[in-house]
């Protein structure tokens, strides 16, 4: 395939994206920019309409709302769109023209990847380094968005053939292991009840802001409505067409607020619990394997040096798999010592029942084990 022009690395793998989805953080404020931009007009021509005030603030905002929401919509889909992702002998790189982004092979502590629920057999390759923690943590990742059977790509980033039936998502796991590779133990996290209390500062600060936004949304509805009444006692025509852009912008308004407080509330507390009942623990005799939904976590058994037992609710343990790196030495950020909570799977064993069994595997020879 030739050569880098840059590293003058021997290249093995081209590729660019074949479908690329929006992120759910730029789709979400797409749609919020756009629903204040469309409250903030209604608002404008009822004030210009009923009380005669001048639309010229109220109508710039909303333009530069409508503007921020397009952008947000398409600027990433371009951007990205142009990537071009190349595997060398040495490192993988993203190029954009001039841009480009690298990271050493030997370097990529684990992958995530995260499949197109719609899109069969494409997703997203997320190439993770570990990193040290405490003053000097980082988070250190190369994304290969929009890929054709990301799960090969990361059998060719690891020097490894891919199994034939590598590049489907739709099956399980444990059905597309490297050739010769060998399942020697598996669970899932054990389901105990106090998974639905929030965990943590965050679970309980987030569930508080959720209900806050409801009780808002729900006071905020009642004074709308005495003022709609107040307004047609006054003598407004229900059909006008300032009386209609009035409604609707409140509608929108209490609509926004609610949603947010149920968006709250689902991602930090009823999401992460329908994740865990679909999470999956795989530990074979040359990798550890994670799957929950539609995201798996890849690490191979030679990265990880240690491992935390922490105790869980109901004698159960979590299991923080630290790793090692290039001057990164045994603590990884994206390990033990873990990123923040809600940015994707994690090198961590949850709720396990049977530990030492664990334990025994991990301290055991990745080699001696597979020979």
């Amino acid at each position: 395939m030739g050569r880098d022009s840059f590293f003058g690395d021997r290249v093995v793998w081209t590729g660019k994206p074949k479908r690329l989805l929006l992120p759910p953080v730029y789709r979400w404020g797409a749609i919020a920019c756009a629903v204040i931009a469309l409250t903030t007009t209604l608002s404008a021509l009822v004030g210009a309409m009923a009380l005669h005030e001048p639309a010229g603030a109220l109508l710039l905002f909303a333009a530069w709302m409508a503007t921020l929401a397009l952008a947000m919509w398409r600027l990433p889909l371009w951007w990205r769109s142009e990537h071009e992702y190349v595997i060398t002998e040495k490192h993988i790189i993203i190029r954009r023209g001039r841009y480009r982004r690298f990271m050493e092979r030997h370097e990529i502590s684990f992958a995530r990847i995260h499949w197109h629920k719609k899109e069969t057999g494409i997703g997203d390759l997320e190439l993770v380094r570990a990193v040290p923690t405490g003053a000097l943590r980082r988070r250190i990742t190369l994304t290969l968005s929009g890929i054709a059977a990301p799960d090969r790509v990361w059998a060719f980033v690891r020097g490894v053939t891919p199994a034939a039936p590598a590049g489907d998502g739709h099956r399980l796991l444990a059905q597309r292991l490297d050739e010769g590779e060998r399942v020697l133990w598996s669970s899932h996290p054990a389901l105990h009840w106090t998974r639905f209390v929030p965990r943590g500062a965050r679970g309980v600060m987030s569930l508080t802001l959720g209900l806050s936004l409801v009780l808002s949304a729900f006071l905020i509805s009642i004074r709308a409505i005495r003022s709609i009444r107040s307004v047609l006692e006054a003598g407004a025509e229900p059909g006008s067409i300032w009386f209609i852009a009035l409604v609707s912008s409140l509608t929108f308004a209490i609509a926004l607020i609610g949603a947010v407080a149920i968006g709250v509330v689902y991602s930090n507390i009823v999401r992460p619990v329908r994740l865990e009942r679909l999470t999956r623990y795989l530990i074979t005799d040359r990798r550890v394997l994670i799957s929950r939904g539609s995201e798996e976590l890849h690490l191979d058994r030679e990265r990880i040096v240690d491992v935390i037992d922490a105790p869980a609710n109901g004698g159960l343990r979590h299991l923080f798999l630290v790793l090692d790196g290039r001057r990164a030495r045994a603590f990884a950020a994206s390990g033990a010592f873990g990123e923040e909570h809600g940015e994707g799977l994690q090198p961590v064993l949850k709720l396990v029942e049977d530990p030492e069994t664990v334990h025994r595997i991990l301290k055991s020879s990745p080699t001696a084990i597979a020979a």
